[in-house]
């Protein structure tokens, strides 16, 4: 069982956390470029291929498929590694 929070929403994209159960995080980044819907899915060494499986099955049922019923796929890249950090122009600015 995974935990979907969205993060941003524009009009082509949606970025979402995804939680399981243990507390694991990874993310999701989905783009809309009619009539493909494309993904890029990050997620934490440990997270096994069913993991994987199920989240992409929760991708297409949630938001690719009600997105536009008619797409022609659903194409997702998967990078499996561990979260550095979370980095913006505001976090170099505290140094100076």
């Amino acid at each position: 069982m995974f935990h979907y929070e969205r993060e941003s929403r524009t009009a082509q994209s949606e970025c979402y956390v995804v939680e399981n159960e243990a507390g694991s995080r990874g993310r999701v980044d989905l783009h809309f470029a009619a009539p493909l819907v494309y993904a890029t899915l990050c997620v934490p060494e440990s997270w096994a291929e069913e993991d994987i499986q199920d989240v992409i099955a929760d991708v297409d049922d949630r938001w690719a498929q009600t997105a536009d019923p008619l797409r022609d796929d659903l194409i997702v890249t998967v990078w499996r590694g561990q979260e550095v950090g979370v980095y913006s122009q505001e976090d170099g600015a505290a140094d100076d």
